[in-house]
C-alpha cells in the first residue's frame, strides 16, 4: 500500500491554487480580495459538510420505523447538533470579513458582476433539505433566476425529494405515546385555566394546532405530529424522551443560528455597501431582511412553548405509559 502524504490527501494543490483574483486579472490587484475568496470558499466547504451531515440524518428518518431508543436516533441527534457547531463557525467567519473596510470591498467589487452570494446552490440545497418550501421563499423572482441551467436542475430535483420536516413529522405522527383523548381533554382545560386574560385568544390557537379546528393550513407539523412534539417537551424529563427532546431543541437550535447567520450577514452588508444593490441585481440589505424574516424553517415547534404548562400541573401518565417510558411501577 502506498503512504499517504498529507498534501496529496488533502489535494492542497487543488485547495491552494484555486484562488484566482478578478483585480490581478484586470491589473488593479486587491489586497482584500483575497480575503473575500478564501472566505468564501471555506463557507462552501462548510456548506458541503452541512449536506454531507443532514442527507445522513434524511436517510435515517426515511426508514420506516425508528426505535426511539436505538443507535439511529442517537446518530440523528449527534449528526444535528454538529451542524449547529459548524453553523456557529459561519457566523464567526464574519468577524473575519467585517476586517475589510468599505472602501476596501470598492477596490474590486464591481469586478464581481453579476456574480453573487445569492448563487450559492450549496445553500439554497441545505435550506430545501431541511424543510424551506419554494412557495415560503423570499424575492422568488430571484430564487432560480440567476442560476444556471445546470444548478436549476439540481435545486428543482432536490425539491421533489421528502424534507427534513417532513420526515421528522411523519415520524412524530407515529409515536403512540400522545394518542389518548382523555390525557388532551384535561390538558386543554388545565392549559385554559393558566391563561391570563390577555392570553385567552391562545386557546382558539390551541384548538386550531392540535385539533384541526380552524385554519391551519400554513403550519408544516400535522395536528398529531404538533401533539406528539408537545407531549416530548412537557414529559421530557422520562428516559424515553430524553432524545426525541434533544432532536427538537438541535433543530431549534439550527434554525436560530440560521437566523443570526444572515442577521449578522445584514449588518455587515449594510456597513460594506449601505443601500447599494447587491452585485446579482438583488435589492442588497432590503433583501436580506427580508430573508431573515421569511426563512425560519421549523418555526412550527419553536410555536408550541405558547402552549406548555407548569411541570408540577401536568396531567399522571397511565402506569403503562409510564412504563413504556423507562420507568417502572414502582
Amino acid at each position: 500500500m502506498k503512504p499517504v502524504y498529507y498534501s496529496e490527501y488533502l489535494q492542497l494543490d487543488k485547495i491552494l491554487n484555486a484562488q484566482e483574483l478578478e483585480s490581478d486579472k484586470h491589473q488593479k490587484h486587491a489586497h482584500d480580495e483575497m480575503l473575500f475568496v478564501v472566505i468564501h470558499q471555506a463557507y462552501e466547504l462548510w456548506f458541503k459538510q452541512l449536506l454531507f451531515e443532514a442527507d445522513s440524518v434524511i436517510n435515517i428518518f426515511s426508514k420506516e420505523s425508528i426505535n426511539d431508543n436505538s443507535p439511529d436516533l442517537q446518530v440523528a441527534v449527534h449528526r444535528l447538533n454538529r451542524m449547529g457547531t459548524i453553523l456557529k463557525v459561519l457566523v464567526q467567519q464574519i468577524d473575519i470579513m467585517e476586517t475589510m473596510t468599505p472602501m476596501d470591498f470598492l477596490d474590486f467589487r464591481d469586478m464581481l458582476r453579476p456574480a453573487s452570494g445569492f448563487q450559492s446552490i450549496q445553500f439554497k440545497m441545505l435550506e430545501a433539505l431541511l424543510g424551506l418550501k419554494y412557495e415560503h421563499r423570499h424575492g422568488q423572482q430571484y430564487y432560480i433566476s440567476q442560476l444556471n441551467e445546470t444548478d436549476v436542475a439540481k435545486i428543482k430535483s432536490l425539491e421533489s425529494r421528502k424534507t427534513l420536516l417532513e420526515l421528522v413529522n411523519n415520524w412524530l405522527e407515529r409515536m403512540p405515546y400522545f394518542k389518548n383523548e382523555n390525557l388532551w381533554s384535561d390538558y386543554r382545560a388545565l392549559y385554559a385555566s393558566s391563561l391570563q386574560e390577555a392570553e385567552l385568544g391562545n386557546l382558539e390557537h390551541f384548538d386550531n394546532i392540535f385539533f384541526n379546528s380552524g385554519n391551519a393550513e400554513h403550519r408544516s407539523l400535522s395536528a398529531d405530529a404538533s401533539k406528539a412534539a408537545l407531549f416530548i417537551m412537557l414529559y421530557r424529563h422520562y428516559p424515553l424522551m430524553h432524545l426525541p427532546f434533544e432532536l427538537i431543541e438541535s433543530l431549534l437550535e439550527i434554525d436560530e443560528l440560521l437566523s443570526t447567520w444572515r442577521f449578522r450577514h445584514i449588518n455587515m452588508v449594510g456597513r460594506i455597501i449601505g443601500m447599494r444593490t447587491g452585485t446579482g441585481g438583488s435589492t442588497g440589505k432590503g433583501y436580506l431582511k427580508g430573508a431573515l424574516d421569511a426563512h425560519y424553517i421549523f418555526k412550527d415547534f419553536s410555536s408550541l412553548t405558547s402552549f406548555l404548562i407548569e411541570r408540577s400541573k401536568l396531567p399522571k401518565l397511565n402506569l403503562d405509559i409510564v412504563e413504556k417510558l423507562g420507568f417502572d411501577k414502582d
